[in-house]
């Protein structure tokens, strides 16, 4: 059974996150954008915790409902809840500052409660924001979580981003293996971050035999499920989830085992992207003398501001080139389904597919010739999930002719194009996010051009 998942948000407590993150908002926007699975986040924050705790109840093993109201019924619909949070290390480990990301994942409040009192005992402050900052090594937190229980997890999340991700070239490293040393093996999975996708993590050799994950990292209802992953499991449960991620690592170690030895119950289907264009670190650039550069001209002309003469920062794409393994590059194979959907799959078919998405109230937005902020846009985008399901269904499976007769025969031109990829994007530099335009200058637009179909 499929499970739509975003394992990586953030709370009302986090620095610069929206006051609106709660868990019923989260659960209001999760129906709406068609989250079966989310992460109630942030559970170090004693506050927050203690929210989360009387909010929830257990709905299976390791996995949580928001409490119904004496007397009423549980909603089914009603997403499920992992436990998770992300700490924020800054350290000094080979002459360097490193400044790295980790996503924590554990099976039960009494785990957390634990996590969070070893903490505590470690000097960390955890009152001051929903994604403390510690003074510990990745590789010591990993030590100090499995010493609590076998059963949690550590992944690393947006691990290009060049400040705070584990393969980031302001203060990351070269490889796992060389941040977390001998227990690099209980690294299951990483997770890409808006500005990679999945064929540029499989271009890393280490990456391989791991679990490429995509989750939003939103710090407002509105972003959530912007990137996804979609886990075929049993039934859900943390145990099920803790499966579907270990899956590559236990595949790559039983590769040459019968294939009835690996559990194949639990998984993960496929992955929803972000255009990893649009991510604000795809390209090196420096936001302040608005220059956005790629690769090849980094590589022609070095790292230096051809403006300010100061040192840029490096992109993904780049760093991603420079740690890559040449016999895997271009591993990914487009092809479109039934619908017109562009799906990218591995060419050596080990690794789950993945589809490439932009979020609907940008594509609404554009089709009205609006922005995301006006009440217009917003309107357009509630009336579509409302009406033809949710989110998801919109930009995957609803018919073009459903999305066409709700929100008119642009925004069904729109959703059609971003389907089969026929878009532009601005990459994104220096902190500064990438601008999609569906529609290229004198492109005509559905209902100015009656006579063009829609049925890709």
């Amino acid at each position: 059974m499929h499970f739509v998942t975003d394992l990586h948000l953030h709370s009302k407590y986090s620095r610069a996150v929206s006051p609106q993150m709660t868990l019923p908002v989260m659960e209001q926007y999760a129906r709406q954008k068609g989250l079966d699975i989310l992460t109630a986040s942030d559970f170090t924050h004693p506050l927050w915790f203690k929210e989360i705790r009387g909010q929830l109840e257990e709905a299976g093993e390791g996995v949580y409902k928001v409490r119904s109201e004496k007397g009423e019924m549980r909603n089914t619909k009603s997403p499920y809840f992992l436990l998770s949070t992300e700490i924020s290390s800054i350290y000094k480990q080979g002459d360097r500052v490193r400044r790295i990301h980790n996503l924590i994942f554990v099976p039960s409040f009494e785990v957390a409660e634990k996590f969070n009192k070893t903490l505590v005992s470690k000097g960390c402050n955890l009152n001051a924001d929903g994604r403390p900052i510690v003074g510990i090594s990745s590789k010591h937190l990993l030590e100090l979580l499995l010493a609590i229980d076998e059963q949690s997890l550590l992944i690393p999340c947006h691990i290009w981003t060049p400040h705070f991700g584990v393969y980031g070239s302001a203060s990351g490293f070269d490889s796992l293996e060389e941040a977390f040393e001998e227990l690099a093996p209980f690294i299951y999975g990483i997770e890409t971050g808006l500005s990679s996708d999945p064929d540029m993590n499989w271009q890393v050799t280490e990456l391989m035999n791991r679990t490429v994950l995509s989750f939003s990292d939103a710090h407002s209802p509105s972003k959530m499920a912007r990137e996804a992953t979609v886990m075929d499991l049993e039934e859900a449960s943390y145990e099920n989830i803790r499966k579907a991620i270990m899956y590559q690592s236990i595949k790559s170690i039983r590769s040459n085992e019968k294939k009835n030895s690996l559990d194949t119950l639990n998984k993960i289907a496929y992955t929803l992207e972000f255009y990893p264009e649009e991510g604000k670190y795809h390209f090196s650039g420096h936001r302040n003398c608005k220059v956005a550069l790629g690769p090849d001209d980094i590589r022609a002309g070095g790292n230096s501001c051809p403006v300010c003469k100061k040192r840029m920062t490096e992109g993904v794409l780049f760093r991603v080139q420079q740690l890559a393994d040449e016999t895997l590059l271009h591993r990914a194979q487009a092809k479109h389904n039934a619908d017109g959907l562009k799906w990218y799959t591995d060419a050596m078919h080990n690794q789950p597919p993945y589809v490439k998405l932009v979020p609907l109230l940008e594509i609404a937005a554009e089709s009205l010739g609006s922005t995301v902020n006006s009440q217009k846009s917003k309107n357009l985008f509630a009336k579509l999930c409302s009406e033809l399901e949710s989110e998801l269904h919109v930009l995957l499976r609803a018919p073009v002719a459903d999305i066409e007769k709700v929100g008119g025969g642009k925004l069904a031109q729109a959703v059609t194009k971003v389907r089969v990829g026929s878009i532009s994007i601005d990459p994104g530099y220096d902190g500064e996010f990438g601008k999609v335009k569906i529609w290229q200058e004198g492109e005509a637009k559905a209902n100015d051009v009656p006579q063009m179909r829609l049925d890709l």
